[in-house]
């Protein structure tokens, strides 16, 4: 009787798993039984596992092999623990050592003429793999490159099961068999777009730069042409490089989507993402009908989330967006489990004034209740959310003639400096950025404001005409302001800067 065990890999959600291959050959009718909560595509592995050993000229007996995937109650998706099994069944036939293969990870689709085939989120499972203390793993070639962007593991690509069966059985002869090395990761080249391809808009530049520098939330709201997507475009660019844990964590995240760019870098800048308005709720949030996959809000995560024409949006897709603005994460909810997906991101919204646009030549040529109404799909809870809130006009002949802004890099510097103030101010917090510290703490203690620079808030707050939330997120931005000028603590101009930010400001449109 046959018996092998080795190393798997899968994913849930954005999180990688280690799972135990346990294969055990016994007499009876020759079929497969796999227990371990595997889906359809992980039951059909050995639909694909056995004509492709047998192809390669390997000898399987017909026997009932049944295939363990432990931990039992962790659901298994898709095909990546193909080679895991194919490794097992190789080893209970002793045509690899069992020896050597039980403490090896191995993760990879295998066809049926045995080739190894790339899987999509290879990433975060390898980097499971190091977390649980394995040393080396075996992937396809074409994601071995990924795969190296983990420390503190050996990484070795295969291209078929012969290539896996000779690397084995010459480490047990004592020899070196050599495998394809991945080459070293490319640097991904920095975002093209331009903030000095901007005509005019000095007052939304500058909201750009306030965002940029505290990470708030944003709306912009102006006719069609006025330059709203240009801006937010070219936020990302105005952003510091990604740190090396939030570089491996949005690299996951687009490794899970298979959108991970052919180079297998590591993404080090700021990810920009703008669904259609079309798009559905698992499609923007997360979610799925099978395995939960990340949405829109988990692929910009560390960077912005551009949300163009947001009336056209589903209402129920634009509240979605509510809990994770305030926690950072999507928690999806199954029978069987709770999924956590990553979605710290920048919000930013546009808007036209009215459906017909507003635009030139003709003006607005809506009815004042359907103006109503279409920017009434943006709900009081959620605009509650957005720090800034411009309003963006149509650019004059007059803003041709005054040249091109400061560019990108130059703005990015105030930024950067803007956010160091930041991180040397909540130094020993688990914030870094003013957008992220909670109310209580702006509110008490040592970084409360003296009531006389607050006191418009304290008396909106009174008049109730501002919420809470909206009252530290004043303060938030008055902050920022502070950073970007250069001074210790925000005086009441910073405060009544902010509190005009947060108010939509009125577009002509008539």
């Amino acid at each position: 009787m046959g018996f092998g065990s080795t190393r798997g890999l899968t994913l849930s959600g954005v999180e990688g798993h280690l799972v135990t291959v346990e294969v055990q050959g016994s007499d009876g009718l020759p079929t497969f039984v796999m227990t371990g909560l595997a889906d359809p595509a992980c039951r059909q592995a050995p639909d694909r596992v056995r004509p492709a050993i047998g192809n390669l000229g390997l000898s399987l007996p017909a026997r009932r092999w049944t295939i363990n995937l432990s931990p039992a109650g962790l659901p298994k998706t898709g095909s990546g623990l193909d080679l895991a099994i194919a490794t097992a069944l190789l080893a209970a036939e002793n045509h690899v050592d069992a020896a050597e293969v039980a403490g090896v990870a191995h993760v990879g689709e295998v066809g049926l003429d045995g080739t190894v085939r790339p899987v999509a989120g290879v990433l975060p499972m390898v980097v499971a793999a190091a977390e649980a203390g394995v040393r080396e793993v075996l992937v396809c070639a074409a994601d071995a490159r990924e795969a190296s962007l983990v420390g503190g593991i050996t990484v070795h690509g295969v291209r078929s099961l012969l290539d896996l069966v000779a690397f084995y059985q010459a480490r047990s002869a004592g020899l070196e068999h050599p495998l394809p090395v991945p080459d070293p990761p490319r640097p991904r080249p920095a975002p093209g777009k331009d903030l000095c391809d901007v005509v005019g808009q000095a007052q939304a530049r500058w909201a750009l730069e306030v965002a940029a520098a505290g990470g708030h939330h944003m709306l912009l709201v102006g006719p069609p042409g006025a330059g709203k997507t240009m801006l937010a475009e070219r936020l990302p660019g105005l952003l510091p490089a990604l740190g090396e844990s939030d570089a491996l964590a949005v690299t996951a995240i687009h490794s899970v989507l298979g959108v991970l760019p052919r180079g297998d870098e590591l993404l080090t800048r700021a990810p920009f993402v703008a669904p259609h308005h079309s798009a559905s709720m698992a499609a923007v949030i997360g979610g799925g009908s099978g395995a939960v996959r990340p949405g829109a809000v988990s692929r910009a995560h560390r960077g912005v989330l551009f949300m163009d024409e947001a009336p056209e949006f589903r209402r129920d897709v634009l509240d979605g967006l509510r809990q994770p603005l305030e926690s950072g994460e999507v928690v999806v909810a199954r029978a069987d489990r709770h999924v956590r997906l990553p979605a710290r991101f920048q919000l930013v919204l546009a808007a036209n004034p009215c459906p017909c646009g507003g635009g030139p030549p003709r003006g607005c040529s809506c009815a004042p209740m359907r103006r109503a109404t279409y920017f009434s799909r943006l709900s009081g809870p959620l605009l509650d959310r957005l720090d800034l809130k411009v309003g963006v006009g149509q650019v004059s002949r007059a803003d041709l003639t005054l040249g091109p802004g400061e560019p990108s890099e130059v703005v990015a510097c105030r930024v950067v400096e803007a956010r160091e103030r930041q991180r040397r101010r909540w130094r020993g917090m688990p914030w870094t950025l003013n957008a992220e510290v909670p109310g209580p703490v702006l509110r008490q203690g040592a970084w409360q404001l003296p009531p006389r620079d607050r006191r418009e808030l304290d008396e909106r707050l009174d008049r109730g005409t501002l919420t809470l939330r909206g009252f530290d997120r004043c303060l938030r931005v008055a902050w920022t302001l502070a950073d970007l000028a250069g001074t210790a603590r925000p005086g009441r101009a910073e405060v009544m800067n902010a509190l005009t930010l947060r108010e939509i400001q009125e577009v002509k449109v008539a």
